[in-house]
């Protein structure tokens, strides 16, 4: 089991707290996109970055889903550089690459290739992470997602050598999120905080980050997209999302993940969309599995009736979820993402091949019924009782 031994920054106005981080460091690399680079904070940390004649390189194109083809390309870019460390500032797409070139800028480490063969890295350069956003908890865990097109799917690296040496939470990098990021983001990070609560190797190190992330989320998550200058509510969500990472990290995630999978890899559906329109139709799946987890997290909700039994709870809380997804305009059915039911066989066959993340659910899941919770995110299915093969 990975250990965390990562230092956290975090707080408003926090940025001149990194200038000590970067004391001997000469050679630095930031990895970010295009629309993070320009952002007020991203410009005063650029700024401290480059004092004190510190080269600077900027990867400042990290596609929004990135595949192992675009990480191959950035490593040739950097090769000839002796990168001492690595600064990725935005969303889990950049900090899971910029986890993966603090190992890649690595002399000794192995290829890219190598790793999604299985080879575990055992060295990488110093690295800070800084979360642009509020869902993914990247800069907390061993794991970095690459899409692989020619399966339509992605995959998974592993290695507590990806944990950074330093994580900034810095509430002012997401301010400027339009709503439906901050609504998405939050989403995912609900479903890494659930997931690993109610998985099968759930523990009590998860367990106890999944419920402080859980209440942190469920007091903040409306307030922080519906209030975007609230820079205690955003920095809530920042460890929030920050927690579920832990979690992950000591646990792992289930139904929601594997099923979103497809969906990203087929379909380039953005992550935490894809989450958003999974959360409530798994969470039916799972709850008769985990009924007094459910009933836990119903009690941390602020106006929760705490006079309803367990397993009302239990039902509470999925109906809860899909009414948040609501409320925060966010889609709830595939086919306004132009995602043809007739795919349904195809992608439970992508998701029920998740073998990783499969084996952690707390129920058994077969292939019909994988492709039965596709197939409820298709009106017209619901209204017709259709079901493909």
């Amino acid at each position: 089991m990975a250990t965390i031994n990562s230092t956290v920054i975090s707080g408003s106005h926090a940025i001149p707290a990194l200038e000590p981080l970067l004391s001997g460091k000469r050679q630095l690399l930031l990895v970010t996109d295009a629309n993070i680079v320009r952002l007020d904070a991203v410009v005063q940390i650029r700024t401290l970055l480059a004092n004190d004649g510190r080269q600077v390189t900027l990867i400042d194109n990290v596609p929004a889903e990135p595949g192992h083809h675009d990480v191959s390309k950035l490593v040739k870019r950097v090769a000839d550089l002796n990168v001492e460390m690595v600064i990725g500032i935005g969303g889990g797409s950049v900090l899971d690459v910029a986890k993966l070139l603090s190992v890649l800028c690595h002399p000794e480490s192995p290829t890219l290739d190598a790793m999604l063969a299985g080879e575990k890295p055992q060295q990488r350069v110093t690295s800070v992470l800084i979360p642009a956003t509020a869902g993914t908890g990247s800069e907390a865990t061993p794991n970095a997602i690459l899409a692989i097109p020619e399966q339509n799917t992605k995959v998974g690296i592993i290695s507590p050598v990806l944990l950074p040496d330093y994580v900034a939470l810095l509430p002012e990098l997401t301010t400027s999120m339009p709503a439906h990021i901050a609504s998405s983001t939050g989403i995912d990070a609900l479903c890494h905080l659930i997931e690993c609560f109610t998985a099968t190797i759930a523990n009590p190190i998860s367990d106890n980050a999944a419920l402080i992330g859980l209440q942190k989320l469920l007091k903040n998550i409306e307030t922080s997209v519906n209030e975007p200058n609230n820079l205690l509510a955003k920095l809530e969500m920042l460890w929030a999302s920050y927690y579920g990472g832990v979690a992950i990290n000591h646990a792992g995630t289930h139904l929601v993940h594997a099923l979103s999978y497809p969906l990203g890899g087929r379909y380039h559906l953005p992550h935490g969309v894809a989450n958003a329109i999974l959360l409530a139709p798994c969470m039916k799946v799972v709850r008769p599995h985990a009924v007094n987890k459910f009933a836990q997290v119903w009690d941390l909700l602020p106006d929760a009736d705490r006079t309803l039994s367990a397993e009302e709870k239990s039902f509470a809380l999925v109906e809860y979820f899909s009414a948040l997804v609501k409320r925060l305009n966010l889609p709830d059915n595939l086919a306004t993402l132009g995602v043809p039911s007739t795919d349904l066989s195809a992608l439970a066959d992508a998701a029920i091949n998740v073998k990783r993340l499969m084996n952690n659910a707390p129920c058994q899941v077969s292939h019909d019924d994988v492709k039965a919770i596709y197939q409820t995110l298709f009106p017209e299915l619901i209204t017709k009782g259709v079901n493909h093969e």
